[in-house]
């Protein structure tokens, strides 16, 4: 290797990604599916452009975290998968309470992530600082969850029904999606 190279400090040459999007579909099959996992890919992106100004415009937040379940074991910082912490339904909370959401229910690396921050996938702090600082008009009173363990037909016919019909009564101009 060249100085250069030493100093830029490259990655070995099997150091290379995981092909996940492949691994998951042989999964599907191996799992006795007759055909493997599709991903969600649209032709049309469903996206629509703002219609105001963001320092004039509610803003809501859609999460994939879960709130705590009592009797569902370990579920903070830390915790290692926990399938009884899923969520099968919508849910909502008052976006102007702190309150525990964690992200146990979720495969995730755990070796490089301890999900201490919160802020790493729930930005309600951040959004309530952009409100005051007058970035944006105001927060929704309250934050929306989606469960990620749905059929995409599920998500999109019953999941997404329920968040927007939620916005819609709450005036939401324009939200967030905050994935785990």
């Amino acid at each position: 290797m060249s100085a250069v190279e030493d100093d830029i400090q490259f990655a070995q040459p099997q150091d290379v990604p995981v092909g996940y999007m492949h691994r998951l579909r042989d999964y599907y099959l191996a799992l006795g599916y007759d055909n493997p996992y599709r991903w969600a890919q649209y032709a049309q992106v469903p996206f629509c452009p703002l219609k105001k100004s963001l320092f004039e415009s509610r803003v809501g937040l859609v999460t994939t975290a879960a709130p705590f379940k009592p009797d569902a074991g370990e579920q903070g910082p830390g915790a290692p998968y926990n399938a009884a912490a899923k969520f099968y339904q919508v849910y909502s909370r008052p976006s102007d309470e702190d309150q525990f959401l964690g992200i146990s229910h979720l495969g995730y690396d755990r070796a490089y992530s301890s999900a201490e921050d919160i802020n790493a996938f729930f930005p309600l702090a951040a959004l309530r600082q952009a409100a005051v600082q007058g970035r944006i008009r105001d927060v929704a009173p309250r934050y929306y969850g989606a469960p990620t363990n749905r059929s995409q037909v599920t998500t999109i016919q019953q999941d997404c029904d329920d968040v927007l019909r939620m916005m819609r009564e709450d005036e939401v101009d324009l939200a967030i999606l905050v994935p785990s």
